[in-house]
């Protein structure tokens, strides 16, 4: 299993049709073949520590079977039209990926 979540942080000028694009969007991914579950949350209202970053907009969590469904995914038609159509809408895209 191979745990690919990505963190975005959309810049503040986006009015709210922007937002709605934005999260249309990462909702679509969900329809990749590869991809075997999908979570998508917003910053939990939980109580504020130091250790804790709430500062991003948009926190997305795929799971895939292994590294080969994990290539795939990136290259498949909706993820590449995902960037080709969203990507001017973030701040800056945090990615980690565990096995």
């Amino acid at each position: 299993m191979l745990i690919h979540t990505v963190i975005f942080w959309l810049k503040k000028s986006l009015n709210a049709e922007d937002r709605s694009q934005f999260f249309q969007g990462v909702e679509k991914l969900g329809e990749i073949q590869s991809v075997e579950h999908n979570f998508i949350g917003t910053p939990a209202n939980t109580t504020k520590r130091p250790v804790v970053d709430d500062t991003y907009d948009c926190a997305l969590t795929v799971v895939l079977k292994d590294l080969k469904d994990h290539d795939l995914y990136q290259v498949d038609p909706i993820h590449l039209n995902f960037i080709k159509e969203c990507s001017h809408l973030w701040e800056k895209v945090q990615i980690f990926d565990a096995d």
